[in-house]
């Protein structure tokens, strides 16, 4: 949704509403004609800015005069001027404001022990304006259970839940016990809209397991953590030699595409932990010590890792041993990211896959090494049996062979606990986790699809995978804007991407959702140049025969790379401008309306397609096409999206394993393009259907 029609949307639920902001005023008009005269002078460009037909969408007021004009925001609007931060909100941009009401903030003074706000420091001020401050648009409508999908200025995601207040309104709450005023909620300023809140919004600025601590909901768990000694491992935060500076704006073509990127601007550490409360512990399993815990993780792990059970380190005086079974009970329950909020556990705006026929599904590392967690959100019913859609789950398979519900997440904790820290998060689970032979034999047994962004944690801890702004994904940019007003595309340079190598001539570059894209999830990962990469795929569950595969587009302009895996070259070198309907592969036999194929026909084009190292792209995958005239193309209708069989080959889960893709492309300079949208890596049980009419599911 645009600006204009997002700000008309928020004035008229102003006015039915019937709410009591202020009149129109001159001030605000000659305010507005002057800094449009102002910026037809301007040599810079900011990424707040509106389109130039939007300078004059309405003569209201900015936020700074908002405030300024409400007296029950008085003490807020002090804090903001102690911040130097009034004129911001007095010029053009796309923001949203939660100013505190003076009783919240007067509640806020007196927790810290204060009486008046001049007893803040400058720093106080300026963190608390940015704590409120969001540099995005949101109505009430835009706010799903979960998190803001915008940082605050304070660089912390705001928790978003729904309730009743005290006169039985649905509000929107805030980091749990803030919400929105239902009186005045929504109402639209010139550069935004204004949510006054009912409390003032605070962050932790501890460490995750500092934040954990705080909770006595959870106290054997975190008690297991320190004596197992992993409460150092969750104490990384960010590399302070990281400059960005140093590294300019890249420039490169994509297709048509004429685009920019730009390095990460901080390299972050960050973990999400899931944790059962001592209740579920208690009433579970009958648990209430660190030793009962001890006892129960030898219960799951000395059958999984027979070898280790006589072993010395195997006993409880060695938990600090990382293949103790309570050591890797716990190090089991940690992904190695920071998943900023329960909506994105998998993807929030779900596009690029068609949840009508598919659950969305993301796996993540585990900090227990060699292992994995499989997330999942249900949107099929089909595929629900007991479970709630909507919600979302680890570990879980429920499908016409298997029917193992999984774990369910809770999206927040009590009110009276944060929930989230300067390097991660915790959520509660209704059960433990474990990687147990279920988990491995039959959960984790399954085709894995990992769309590329996942595979690199620290895209999602650093606020880069489905980064987008303003519905930014519904507009093209234009050639090499530089703005990011819409999102921003970046690139890795050699050594921020943990188990990834580049060479010199390689970019790396992650290139936000976009409309018309062909990519799942809607995002995609392209190398630019002479590259060379070599990277870390993530584990099997087992030892055994597995095929690995990775989904692309085939484009024209695209160019040619010899696959490696561990430094062997796999088959000859894969052409990225060949589709399925070329003459090599499936020509003239290419059919676009596999829907309407009967199951013989769909397993022989399969096994055709197969024989020749391809599939067709994911059924369940499909491009958006938000100004068509039909909003999705579903991958396995197109012959340009295509699943590249890499390599079959035995694989052992306990060592690391490497793909290398290296250019062999005649073509030279930045339009060498090589797609990397999606990896799958499929085990023989999958893969390996050979009965007459029998196939591998196309979703």
């Amino acid at each position: 949704m645009n600006i204009i029609i997002k700000k008309a949307k928020s004035l008229l639920l102003a006015l039915l509403s019937i709410k009591t902001s202020l009149p129109l005023g001159g001030l605000g008009w000659a305010f507005a004609l002057t800094w449009a005269f102002a910026l037809g002078f301007a040599l810079t460009s900011c990424s707040d800015d509106p389109d130039a037909e939007n300078f004059y969408t309405f003569k209201g007021k900015m936020m700074s005069e908002y405030l300024q004009q409400h007296e029950a925001f008085s003490e807020f609007t002090a804090i903001v001027e102690r911040a130097g931060m009034m004129e911001l909100l007095a010029t053009y941009g796309a923001y949203t404001c939660f100013p505190p009401t003076n009783d919240a903030v007067q509640t806020f003074l007196k927790k810290r022990g204060l009486t008046s706000i001049s007893e803040l420091t400058d720093a106080d001020c300026d963190t608390l304006v940015r704590t409120h401050i969001v540099k995005n648009m949101y109505t009430t409508a835009d706010m799903d259970d979960g998190v803001l999908s915008t940082a605050n200025m304070n660089r912390r995601y705001i928790e978003v839940s729904h309730g009743l207040d005290d006169d039985d309104n649905a509000v929107v709450f805030l980091n749990g016990t803030s919400h929105i005023i239902f009186a005045l909620q929504d109402d639209s300023v010139e550069n935004g809209i204004m949510q006054p809140i009912t409390e003032v919004l605070e962050s932790s600025n501890r460490m995750i397991h500092d934040v954990m601590k705080q909770n006595p909901n959870i106290s054997l768990y975190v008690e297991a953590f320190e004596r197992a000694g992993l409460r150092d491992s969750l104490y990384q935060y960010k590399d302070a030699e990281w400059d960005p500076t140093v590294y300019p704006r890249y420039r490169y073509i994509s297709h048509v595409n004429r685009e920019t990127a730009t390095v990460p601007d901080e390299k972050r550490t960050g973990y999400t932990v899931f944790v059962p409360t001592d209740s579920v512990l208690r009433e579970k399993y009958g648990i209430t010590t660190v030793e009962g815990l001890y006892q129960k993780a030898c219960d799951i792990y000395d059958v999984v890792y027979p070898e280790d059970a006589d072993a010395d380190y195997h006993d409880f005086a060695h938990i600090t041993h990382p293949k103790n079974p309570l050591h890797r009970f716990l190090a089991y329950h940690v992904v190695t990211r920071d998943v900023k909020g329960w909506n994105y556990l998998t993807p929030v705006k779900d596009v690029g896959i068609l949840t009508t026929v598919m659950n969305p599904v993301d796996w993540y590392e585990t900090m227990l090494p060699h292992t994995m967690m499989k997330f999942e959100r249900l949107t099929v019913r089909k595929w629900a049996g007991a479970s709630v859609l909507g919600q979302r789950y680890v570990n879980r398979r429920y499908d016409d062979e298997f029917q193992v519900l999984g774990t369910l997440i809770r999206p927040t904790v009590e009110t009276t606990y944060k929930q989230d820290a300067l390097n991660g998060r915790y959520f509660y689970v209704d059960d433990i986790l474990a990687f147990d032979p279920t988990t491995r034999d039959i959960v984790l047994n399954d085709r894995i699809r990992m769309d590329f962004s996942t595979i690199f944690p620290e895209l999602m801890t650093n606020d880069i995978r489905l980064n987008e702004r303003n519905n930014g994904m519904k507009f093209q940019d234009p050639d090499y804007d530089e703005t990011g007003k819409y999102g921003r595309n970046y690139y890795f340079p050699n050594g921020y991407l943990k188990g990834v190598t580049l060479n010199d001539g390689c970019h790396f570059v992650y290139r936000r959702p976009h409309d018309y894209y062909d990519s799942y999830e809607g995002d995609e990962m392209n190398l630019f140049g002479d590259f060379d990469i070599s990277f870390k795929i993530p584990p099997v569950p087992y030892e055994g025969d597995w095929q690995i595969r990775i989904g692309f587009a085939a484009e024209g302009t695209r160019g040619v790379a010899q696959i490696y895996f561990d430094d062997v070259p796999q088959g000859i070198p894969l052409d990225m401008t060949k589709q399925l309907n070329d003459p090599s592969i499936l020509g003239s036999d290419w059919k676009a309306d596999y829907a309407s194929m009967s199951q013989i026909d769909l397993s022989t084009d399969q096994k055709v397609l197969k024989n020749k190292g391809y599939y067709r792209g994911a059924a369940g995958g499909y491009r958006y096409d938000s100004g068509g005239s039909t909003s999705t193309t579903i991958f396995a209708t197109q012959p340009q999206t295509i699943r590249m069989v890499i390599c079959t080959t035995h694989i052992d889960p306990n060592v690391d394993h490497f793909l290398r893709i290296r250019c062999v492309s005649t073509k030279q300079g930045n339009d060498n393009e090589f797609m990397l949208d999606y990896l799958e890596l499929v085990p023989k049980s999958v893969y390996g259907v050979t009965d007459e009419g029998a196939m591998e599911s196309m979703l």
